[in-house]
């Protein structure tokens, strides 16, 4: 524990340090886009003193340093604004889209997990096989496919030519728990890419594993070979596909804007689109706050499982 608080507090400040610049990064961006939420309220036709009208209105007549600053202050404590475009909080947006959000994530990852790891395992112990061949000929196949043209694929397929699924969530309404088929081929496509990756990773930690000296040793004391594997190897093989999993913990709960926009699916990344759309700057900030702390919280928690198991590694960090 000496050496853990020290590397923590490190850890700690450099995630503190790359919120703020994700933060300035993003209003610096949506500052240099042309036009502003004034321009997308006026109209195709826009009327020069409306448009400075509802600039004035929404204070964005103001210095952009001076919005910044105001806009910090209100963070410090606790408020991320309001919208330009609706006057509401934008922790309201943040609460419609969390859930649809959080519903496919976490559908995902109790697949993902089991499923990786259950394959990882198996390419491990038939290692050079026909098992292992074709795992990872399939792995590597289905990762080099990019997840949209993969939706686009399932879509066409399965939903408007074999009609086994709904294409997409329209008119279901927002409750997508009560209409679970919606829900089939958005976690089909989030799987596809992760489930490769980690499934890779796992396989090449349990054969590290598996040729480490502690383990041919417990092999030589008559351990069964399903103890050595679960027991023994498996959790060893764990730590270098925490910080993958962390990542893919991440993109799920901040990146999935192709797989939503494709399937109408009203979370997280519906809400980014619309909100780029209108040059709704509060909630672009809004957003990059909950996506930057959500990343720095969970490469955090995958760091400390690595440090955990092998404390080494967290000299360098």
């Amino acid at each position: 524990m000496t050496g853990l608080r020290p590397w923590l507090l490190r850890r700690l400040l450099l995630g503190a340090g790359q919120t703020v610049a994700v933060v300035l990064l993003v209003f610096a961006l949506t500052e240099a886009l042309p036009g502003d939420a004034a321009v997308a309220l006026a109209g195709d036709q826009p009327d020069p003193a409306r448009i400075a009208a509802l600039r004035e209105t929404m204070h964005l007549d103001r210095p952009a340093a001076e919005r910044l600053v105001d806009w910090a202050a209100g963070l410090a404590h606790g408020d991320l604004g309001s919208s330009l475009v609706s006057g509401r909080p934008v922790s309201s947006y943040l609460a419609d889209g969390f859930g649809p959000t959080l519903l496919l994530a976490t559908l995902t990852l109790l697949l993902l997990v089991p499923l990786a790891g259950g394959l990882g395992v198996l390419a491990a112990r038939h290692e050079g096989r026909l098992v292992d061949r074709l795992i990872s000929a399939v792995t590597l196949g289905v990762y080099a496919v990019p997840e949209f043209a993969l939706g686009v694929l399932l879509v066409t397929v399965v939903a408007l030519r074999l009609e086994w699924l709904p294409p997409t969530a329209v008119g279901h309404g927002d409750d997508l728990t009560a209409h679970p088929a919606v829900l089939v081929l958005p976690v089909l496509v989030l799987l596809s890419r992760p489930v490769c990756s980690l499934a890779r990773l796992v396989r090449a930690g349990m054969i590290d594993a598996l040729a480490a000296p502690h383990i041919a040793h417990a092999r030589r004391y008559g351990i069964p070979g399903a103890r050595l594997r679960y027991a023994h190897a498996l959790p060893n093989a764990l730590a270098p596909a925490a910080q993958q999993l962390a990542r893919t913990v991440d993109w799920l709960l901040c990146g999935v804007i192709v797989v939503e926009a494709l399937f109408v699916i009203p979370g997280l990344g519906t809400v980014l689109m619309n909100a780029v759309a209108e040059r709704d700057v509060p909630v672009l900030q809004g957003l990059a706050v909950v996506f930057a702390v959500t990343g720095v919280v969970l490469n955090l928690a995958a760091d400390t499982v690595i440090y955990r198991c092998t404390p080494r590694a967290g000299v360098a960090a």
